[in-house]
């Protein structure tokens, strides 16, 4: 790591996580609640079950409450989609516009090895 930022770990890891976890929940919003933009047409299951795990997983890795689990639900959850959604349109995910889903779930991976780190509600509790 760059001497300049070797001091700043722990906020950049909170930080990835607070985005992370920010930006997931509102592919949940968008799946339940039409927000910010409407959801493309899927399967009501579907649309029901990926949107609580997108909205509830979400809030909880943003605000670092429970974020282990919920972070471990959320990679599988992402797993999943993937092969769901573009493992059958390709081999890589840029063939198959799965680079989203990669991310995500690679990303919850570490972050589900890691905890929740400072600024959390983990933290907070001392389980953190």
């Amino acid at each position: 790591m760059a001497s300049f930022m070797g001091s700043y770990g722990g906020q950049t890891y909170a930080l990835m996580r607070i985005v992370f976890g920010f930006t997931f929940l509102f592919h949940g919003t968008q799946k339940l609640l039409g927000f910010p933009i409407p959801q493309p047409e899927m399967p009501a299951a579907m649309l029901y079950a990926a949107g609580s795990i997108e909205l509830v997983g979400g809030a909880l890795i943003m605000i670092g409450l429970m974020t282990s689990w919920a972070a471990f639900v959320a990679s599988g959850f992402m797993a999943a989609a993937y092969w769901m959604a573009h493992g059958m349109n390709g081999l890589l995910p840029i063939e198959n516009k799965g680079e989203l889903a990669v991310v995500y779930c690679f990303a919850f991976l570490f972050i589900s090895a890691h905890g929740a780190g400072m600024w959390s509600v983990d933290a907070g509790r001392g389980s953190g």
